[in-house]
């Protein structure tokens, strides 16, 4: 039955997070894709899904992944119990203003400014001091971060003597350490997952800078606080064998409860938003306001696109 409405599809916020899977084949099964492993075929709707993770020993058919792609849902590859991202496909926005509009505040250095000190602000439950210097509202965020873990130490009763691991020897870090890693990994494949679902561009980081995937480290950190860490802490409280797994089951859980990939969409808008911004910065974001399927032009900013001009 075609769908004469797009806007009946379901949109990445009302999308449940992600599903990891290992050692196992998937395969498509009507309009959803099937998981087979040796404990049997699971069906998985892949329509109210946001995020499939492939971990090591996983097939995946050709019809299995055009579903996934039909139905908005980004795949990943991943390592073992997800702790590494090797690739990802495409998301389900085909519109780029999103980007433009992060390209054009990450561009302009008084822009990127004011977006960086909303994702500060956005972390703390008080008002910052419009005084305060990017130096020292890195201190105060240090600050935060390190009761965080003092706070769930003293609650969980985990000993923490920081953060540290060896990714070529991972079985030697301490417990607590792997269960961070495993619950960062997931909060960032549903930050990644998020942000380039709705069209922005998960290289393009504010605060971190130089890597692929700076972007999805700026939009993770801004939850870690309320969900990695506090799970990773409560999971090796209660001294789970394979921490990693159940680290990934308490991840969605949290997740899902505090309904993230929603509150993720509304922040975004919040970071890019024009309110604050003079009339100058609000000129500039208006030029990278284009329409899908334009030419750009040097002097008019955008003209129509599908029209032969030779015909001028």
């Amino acid at each position: 039955m075609p769908i004469h409405d797009l806007h009946v599809l379901p949109r990445v916020r009302d999308s449940w997070s992600y599903h990891y899977i290992e050692h196992a084949v998937v395969e498509q099964d009507d309009k959803a894709i099937a998981v087979i492993d040796k404990t049997g075929r699971v069906q998985v709707p892949c329509a109210a899904l946001s995020l499939l993770m492939l971990g090591p020993g996983t097939n995946i058919t050709h019809s299995a992944i055009k579903t996934l792609a039909e139905n908005g849902c980004m795949v990943a590859w991943v390592g073992e119990e997800g702790v590494r991202f090797y690739a990802v496909g495409m998301g389900e926005t085909r519109s780029s203003a999103n980007f433009l509009r992060q390209a054009a505040m990450h561009s302009d250095p008084a822009l990127r400014l004011k977006v960086v000190r909303r994702m500060y602000e956005m972390r703390f439950p008080e008002q910052l001091d419009p005084g305060l210097t990017i130096q020292q509202i890195r201190g105060k965020e240090g600050v935060r971060v390190r009761e965080t873990y003092a706070r769930c130490s003293r609650e969980s009763g985990v000993k923490w003597s920081g953060r540290f691991y060896k990714q070529n020897d991972w079985r030697q870090a301490e417990p607590i350490n792997r269960a961070l890693s495993a619950a960062n990994s997931c909060l960032y494949g549903v930050a990644h997952a998020a942000i380039v679902a709705i069209g922005y561009s998960p290289a393009l980081g504010f605060v971190h800078t130089g890597k692929l995937l700076s972007f999805v480290y700026d939009v993770a950190d801004l939850y870690k606080a309320e969900i990695s860490i506090p799970v990773a802490f409560r999971c090796t409280a209660a001294g789970e064998r394979t921490v990693e797994s159940r680290v990934r089951h308490l991840c969605r859980d949290q997740i899902r409860e505090q309904r993230l990939l929603e509150r993720i969409v509304d922040d975004l808008g919040k970071l890019f938003a024009a309110e604050g911004l003079d009339q100058q910065e609000t000129e500039l974001l208006d030029r990278f306001d284009a329409r899908p399927g334009g030419l750009w032009d040097p002097d008019e900013g955008q003209v129509a696109g599908g029209v032969n001009y030779g015909d001028d």
